[in-house]
């Protein structure tokens, strides 16, 4: 029961379906089945990754939760309430509580704003700081808990650097002193070594401040740095979930090694000892998704069950759980 109250977001069997449509017109053919059955919870105060390829769902899943986009089936509760049965004016009141922070800083700030008026924005239509001096320092006050000086609130986004407009980008969301974030890949548009000053900022807040993420990335060794708990999507499915130590000395699922080995690795004997993991062939289409598991056209071991029957996630050991047919004779023998 005490486990349920810290449960800040609930997500069960979220479908996403873009129609497909051909022609003038717009006669359905088909639909793309962006995220399909996917289930998972996010506690109070820790980070929740999804990781995968390009293409694979995890943003959907994500801009689903915010309802930027509409889900096809499935429940989001957040803090016990379902968003998805929520009237537009009901959600209206809870929809400060998930903010994002987007993958483009740049794109996501309006170019004719400085950066203590994008933040100030926010705050105005919160409606909790009513003069001009609250608001002016509680603007400040968000700039200096990003990291970021007076001076750089009054510079336009074009007159930043990637990493301050970033900065800028966290500030807001903080400004809405929301339950849960959403970090769409928030780092990859960035150079490597501010990439690393961001996630540092990000735990530093989360720390201070008790915030949930909700972060998705394409990039395992960023998410390692973050996230308590991991998943691991292909093809709009969770295919393996595991704590983010487990990732890289534990990993069960072929994709999910498969992933781990295309790191980069800095030391070259290392890399010469490393076995690399190539897949044959491209992702399958979401608009003609393979039967059984989506990921047997380009697994190694595949067999027949698996492109007759989809495996369903279930438990390995602790609280890593696999969506494989033959993960247990994959496991290493000390497991």
């Amino acid at each position: 029961m005490e486990a349920q109250k810290n449960i800040i977001l609930s997500v069960k069997g979220l479908k996403v379906h873009f129609p497909l449509t051909k022609g003038i017109t717009k006669r359905q053919i088909g639909y793309v089945r962006a995220v399909e059955d996917v289930t998972f919870d996010v506690e109070r105060g820790k980070t929740v990754g999804i990781v995968g390829e390009s293409g694979c769902g995890k943003t959907t899943t994500g801009k689903a939760i915010l309802r930027m986009v509409n889900a096809t089936d499935g429940e989001i509760y957040l803090n016990g309430e379902n968003l998805l049965k929520m009237t537009p004016h009901e959600h209206d009141k809870v929809k400060r509580k998930v903010q994002m922070i987007f993958q483009d800083p740049y794109g996501s700030l309006d170019p004719r704003q400085k950066a203590s008026s994008i933040i100030r924005e926010i705050l105005v239509e919160d409606g909790k700081h009513h003069t001009s001096e609250e608001l002016d320092r509680r603007t400040q006050q968000l700039l200096t808990m990003v990291g970021l000086s007076e001076e750089i609130g009054e510079r336009y986004p074009h007159e930043m650097s990637g990493g301050q407009r970033q900065r800028v980008g966290i500030a807001r969301a903080l400004a809405c002193n929301p339950d849960l974030i959403i970090c769409d890949e928030p780092v990859s548009a960035l150079d490597v070594s501010i990439q690393a000053q961001i996630i540092n900022l990000l735990t530093k807040l989360q720390k201070e401040l008790g915030l949930t993420y909700l972060f998705i990335a394409h990039d395992l060794a960023v998410v390692r740095h973050i996230a308590d708990t991991v998943y691991v999507m292909y093809l709009g499915k969770f295919v393996e979930k595991m704590r983010s130590d487990e990732m890289f000395s534990s990993p069960l699922h072929p994709y999910t090694k498969a992933l781990l080995s295309a790191i980069p690795v800095v030391d070259y004997h290392m890399e010469k000892m490393r076995k690399r993991i190539e897949l044959s062939g491209e992702v399958p289409s979401p608009i003609h998704a393979p039967t059984g598991c989506p990921f047997h056209p380009r697994c190694p071991h595949a067999t027949e069950i698996c492109k007759e029957k989809m495996p369903e996630m279930e438990v390995a050991f602790g609280d890593h759980e696999v969506a494989c047919h033959h993960y247990k004779e994959l496991m290493p023998e000390q497991q």
